[in-house]
């Protein structure tokens, strides 16, 4: 059993939103495809990944360091003890050999998707969805129905408040009953005007988050916090810069209802960090970590124990980023959810089809892996580069 070839491509993601700092005009991402020797069906198994939105792709790391590093090892250092699988924490701490500790930038986006894929192979080659697969490990129940909430609201080049609204019918006519939008991309009075006009068209039991990534200095932050205090939203994501831990614990003496944080933060000593010094109140706050872009699945796991450890109870994680990885986490290890992008990000985002969204949950399929199979506009871009 080994690891045959780890290809990789750069794609576009491109679109013509923008958020509060950034926009999307440029975006790309990495696709990978890790292809072994175990034959399912008549086939080899091919695990498959890809970064999430807001990173680029990184396809030069991958083909300069970690993938080398992957295909120059003995295949038997790669194996599980039962020697029946591969072992993704093997491959990861094989990756990770002559790195520094620190510095989590873009290399960890680089880990992360490559970890993506020897995760779908791995339940693939076990034959189980990865989320009953990971329940199995930790010795949990898995529980396929996950809560998702609609992220977009992004600012868009003639998009007005009844765009925005629109936008957000949308979502509730799928049946999404947490929607989010951006904010400081405007005008603090704006974004009120913006934010006001879609509660008004929220129904009973429907909810709005907010989210400024990282745009806010302290002075800023605590302006918004004022504003936003009678609202009562769902969360208010990301004032500051995500590094910034002073910032968001003083910005909880100004805001006593939920924020959250953390899609930026790219190892589990960032997110204790956070954790330590960042003020975030684990009876409210939500916590965003992203393992796609975080080393992976194996480092998202040390982070998940090091939550344990601080009291925090891991169904306060909703990960940032949209994609089936994240999915299958939060239904294998009881997380609090999902982030969804419906209209963006395609056909990276979304899930398989013919699994709908009702009354803000999913039910995740019974698909080997991580399921990118059932979703067919995704499985041929996948296909197209293993040419499996």
């Amino acid at each position: 059993m080994r690891i045959v070839e780890i290809r990789e491509r750069t794609a576009p993601i491109a679109s013509p939103i923008a958020n509060a700092f950034i926009d999307f005009s440029k975006m790309t991402l990495s696709l990978v495809a890790v292809i072994t020797d175990v034959i399912r069906d008549g086939k080899p198994v091919v695990g498959y990944g890809f970064n999430s939105n807001g990173r680029y792709g990184q396809g030069s790391l991958m083909r300069e360091r970690f993938i080398p590093r992957i295909m120059e090892a003995d295949a038997a250092s790669l194996i599980n003890e039962a020697g029946d699988n591969l072992d993704a924490h093997k491959v990861w701490a094989t990756m990770f050999k002559n790195e520094k500790p620190g510095g989590h930038g873009e290399r960890s986006v680089a880990m992360g998707t490559i970890d993506m894929a020897v995760w779908d192979a791995v339940a693939k080659i076990a034959g189980k969805p990865l989320f009953r697969l990971l329940a199995e490990q930790r010795g949990l129940e898995a529980n396929p129905r996950v809560f998702v909430y609609a992220a977009g609201g992004y600012y868009y080049p003639g998009k007005g408040i009844e765009g925005l609204t629109a936008e957000m019918q949308g979502y509730l006519d799928r049946g999404y009953n947490v929607v989010k939008m951006k904010i400081g991309g405007a005008p603090l009075a704006d974004d009120c005007k913006r934010i006001e006009a879609v509660l008004r068209m929220l129904p009973t039991g429907c909810r709005l988050a907010v989210d400024a990534n990282g745009r806010f200095d302290l002075e800023t932050a605590i302006a918004y916090a004022r504003a936003l205090r009678d609202y009562k939203l769902f969360w208010y994501e990301e004032a500051g810069d995500p590094l910034d831990y002073e910032l968001q614990a003083r910005l909880a003496e100004h805001y006593p209802h939920p924020m959250a944080t953390g899609e930026n933060l790219f190892s589990m000593q960032d997110a204790r960090n956070l954790i330590r010094y960042g003020g975030m109140r684990p009876d409210r706050d939500w916590l965003q970590f992203d393992c796609a872009l975080s080393y992976g699945l194996v480092e998202y796991l040390r982070t998940l124990d090091m939550l344990k450890e601080n009291g925090w109870r891991w169904d306060r994680c909703i990960p940032h980023g949209g994609h089936q990885m994240s999915l299958n986490i939060a239904a294998g290890l009881g997380l609090g959810g999902n982030e969804s992008y419906p209209d963006l990000f395609q056909p990276y985002g979304g899930f398989p089809d013919g699994v709908r969204v009702e009354d803000g949950h999913i039910v995740m399929p019974d698909l080997p892996g991580i399921g990118f199979e059932g979703k067919a506009d995704l499985i041929s871009e996948m296909r197209a580069l293993s040419g499996m």
